[in-house]
């Protein structure tokens, strides 16, 4: 009697979702019917299937880079594939090469960096190197070791050569202090500022107060430094606060003086005031105890932002005394009173308990009414299909009019070179026509890519905010609150607290605005 023998199967592998990135630093010839995206993903696919047994399958979704260098990782595909590895929809990234991903090393770290906190692995099918193994995770630790040294090294270098420059008293940039020019490098005394600072000494040690310092500056006129950053972006002079009084008053670099970090450095430029002076205003500072204080680092007030004051329109911001006994209270100030004194205004702090708990009220009784949830689901559905829709529109045709403006910039630098006279400058300034066109559309795509980006993320939130208020007495209380404030911050535009007439009004938003 004879017995078959059957051989047991094993389990099915756990199916890995695979995402094919691919990309080319020129749009040329991306018009052609196979182009070079088309021979990477190829590529790809077949390495995908070779690898079908272990449970390995491309997602339908493409993530396409035509005409983006790999010098950096503002790329609107890449950003889309981040975003959707984050959002835990892939398991598995695979490219043609490994410079396809990126050409800087440092870049490369990161976005590998990136990958092993997600759980996501990395393959490059023509390089051998794949996280999915032990000798691709060994290369990649190796990799990411000479990244990380070349990250060290370069903060040290700069490190050090600041802190060399600063203990020979040299300034080595930021913000320029008022009272100074930089000219060649070099802190020159700027006369007209110059008089403004010596008076804010001598007006401290007459008056032992830096409140009233800044009173008297702004009842004189005088105003703070305009400040240029290296971008263009101008920070406009404006009125003394009690805070700009204090950073002047205690900056050792108007005795003449370079600091580097806790160090005190004799400096190479001219000092405004006399230090004998400046070492008077900073026996009065210590004494007063002008130091910061330790704040809690996770303060919970769920209406930052959002208050204002409708006697100075500025802000409320949070604070908080804790007292002997240990309890803390918790309260809201006006921005311009706790800066500028009661003569700026005359709002007084607000007891944070109270103004929330009235919030949390008119939240509680528009949702309850249904002012805020009824039929906003659908319709807020609706907003989004319908810019979803736009924005893939235009998505889609975005990348052959670049295609196309690239072959027609191609061919006529081709033609360029047998021209004369009036022919080659017109083909020069249709050139650099199409070029603007070129990078009009790139900038254009990078931008819908972004904006479906953030669509998809809204979508999200716009969901989770409709269903929490749908549910708001089941739910306020067990939520957390990063989450309680992130609701309320969802659904109250602002909150006006009049002081002087004792109203309070909160002006709740429309979730359907702005899709």
């Amino acid at each position: 009697m004879s017995h078959k023998r059957t051989r047991s199967r094993g389990p099915l592998p756990e199916p890995k979702r695979c995402a094919i990135y691919t990309r080319k630093s020129t749009a040329i010839g991306l018009e052609q019917e196979f182009n070079s995206l088309d021979a990477q993903r190829e590529a790809c696919e077949k390495y995908i299937e070779s690898q079908g047994h272990q449970g390995w399958r491309a997602v339908p979704e493409q993530y396409d880079d035509g005409g983006f260098t790999g010098a950096n990782l503002e790329r609107p595909a890449f950003m889309r594939l981040m975003d959707d590895m984050d959002a835990g929809k892939i398991d598995v990234i695979v490219v043609y090469k490994v410079d396809r991903l990126s050409r800087s090393l440092l870049d490369f770290a990161q976005v590998m960096d990136r990958f092993n906190r997600a759980g996501v692995a990395f393959v490059s099918v023509t390089q051998n190197f794949s996280t999915a193994d032990a000798m691709g995770r060994l290369t990649l630790n190796m990799l990411m070791s000479f990244a990380e040294f070349e990250r060290e090294m370069i903060a040290e270098r700069t490190r050090d050569k600041i802190a060399a420059a600063r203990r020979k008293g040299k300034w080595t940039g930021g913000a320029v202090p008022m009272g100074y020019d930089v000219v060649d490098k070099h802190l020159v005394i700027n006369d007209l500022e110059a008089v403004v600072v010596r008076e804010i000494f001598d007006l401290y040690l007459q008056h032992r107060s830096a409140l009233s310092v800044m009173r008297i500056l702004n009842e004189m006129g005088r105003i703070t430094k305009r400040h240029k950053a290296k971008n263009g972006k101008v920070r406009k002079a404006r009125a003394w606060a009690k805070d700009s009084v204090l950073r002047v008053l205690r900056n050792p670099i108007y005795a003449g003086f370079m600091p580097y970090r806790d160090e005190i450095h004799e400096g190479e430029h001219e000092a405004i005031v006399d230090r004998n002076v400046f070492a008077r205003a900073q026996a009065i500072l210590d004494g007063h105890g002008v130091k910061k204080r330790r704040r809690n680092a996770n303060p919970s007030y769920i209406l930052r932002g959002l208050l204002k004051c409708a006697n100075c329109g500025k802000s409320y911001t949070p604070g908080s005394t804790t007292k002997k006994s240990g309890k803390e209270y918790r309260y809201y100030r006006c921005v311009t009173r706790d800066k500028e004194g009661i003569r700026a205004c005359v709002a007084r702090p607000l007891p944070a308990d109270a103004i929330e708990e009235f919030v949390i009220a008119r939240i509680r009784e528009a949702a309850m009414a249904g002012d805020l949830t009824v039929g906003i689901t659908d319709e807020l559905a609706m907003k989004f299909q319908e810019r979803r829709e736009e924005l893939q529109t235009e998505r889609k045709k975005l990348p052959a009019a670049i295609a196309s403006l690239s072959a027609e910039g191609h061919k006529l630098v081709e033609t360029l070179g047998t021209a004369n006279g009036t022919a080659h400058r017109l083909l020069e300034e249709r050139i650099e026509e199409l070029g603007a066109q070129i990078t009009h559309s790139e900038t254009r795509l990078y931008q819908v890519e972004r904006a479906l980006n953030e669509l998809r993320k809204t979508e999200v939130e716009a969901s989770w905010v409709a269903d929490a208020l749908a549910h708001f007495d089941d739910v306020w209380d067990v939520l957390t609150v990063d989450n309680q404030a992130r609701l309320v911050g969802a659904v109250v535009k602002r909150v006006v607290v009049d002081d002087v007439a004792g109203t309070v009004s909160a002006e709740l938003v429309d979730l359907t605005e702005d899709v």
